[in-house]
């Protein structure tokens, strides 16, 4: 497949001096980094501050907030990322192909080459043959599976994923999750979850964000690729003292 190609191999860091929305406090003196190349997981019970963080990450903040990313490239984050939700974001009237193809079809991308890179990737999540469905006709994790389509084609340096698993079934979440990590394989990807399972089968790299102001504890460095068997040994290790850190907080 033939996209541009969006350089993946930088590190981001994250710095933010402090961050309060009118008495409350959610960050102050907080120090992250994205490791190129790699899936940084970061669990945290809801309100923690992780949306907040992504809204950071984004650019949806104000200006004014002393929020800082430094990519090791030296050239700017924006119009480098792409973002996946817990809600799938298809527009119910367009087709699987005219969902997975807006943002060309929106810049006017017409040629051949763009074209056929969009219908390989349906092919690769396996939906070729729904190409011309509509959502309704879909099941979840078929509408997951356009929406990760539509990422890829759109081909950005570090995909940001909110919980993007959150509603779907465990069986069809782990088949989902499977297909993610083997597809964004090469993406420097920030996951935002709050389930430890998850975070542990798809994270290189796994964080625990807690407090107020929030702060963010490493908790594990696992072995092996991703994603993780949920058998593993050192999984359920880790599961295990996941839960008990998230319940103590």
């Amino acid at each position: 497949m033939q996209t541009e190609n969006f350089n993946a191999n930088f590190d981001i860091d994250i710095s933010i001096d402090s961050l309060s929305f009118g008495n409350l406090e959610i960050f102050e003196n907080f120090n992250f980094t994205l490791s190129a190349g790699k899936w940084t997981s970061v669990l945290g019970k809801s309100g923690v501050g992780k949306s907040t963080l992504l809204r950071g990450i984004t650019g949806e903040l104000d200006s004014k907030t002393n929020f800082s990313i430094t990519c090791s490239d030296k050239a700017p984050l924006k119009g480098r990322i792409a973002y996946m939700g817990q809600q799938d974001l298809l527009l119910p009237w367009l087709t699987v192909f005219e969902n997975v193809t807006l943002g060309m079809r929106l810049r006017k991308e017409r040629d051949p080459v763009s074209i056929a890179n969009a219908y390989e990737l349906i092919d690769k999540v396996g939906l070729r043959k729904y190409c011309k469905e509509i959502p309704e006709n879909l099941s979840g994790g078929m509408k997951q599976r356009v929406a990760l389509a539509r990422t890829l084609l759109e081909n950005k340096s570090l995909v940001i994923m909110d919980e993007p698993f959150s509603a779907l079934d465990i069986v069809t979440k782990l088949e989902i999750q499977d297909l993610f990590a083997e597809m964004l394989r090469d993406k420097t990807v920030l996951f935002v979850t709050h389930d430890p399972l998850e975070a542990l089968r798809l994270g290189n790299y796994i964080y625990l964000m807690s407090g107020s102001p929030a702060y963010l504890q490493k908790v594990s460095e696992l072995s092996g690729g991703i994603p993780r068997d949920i058998k593993n040994h050192e999984l359920q290790s880790f599961h295990g003292e996941l839960l008990l850190a998230m319940r103590e907080d």
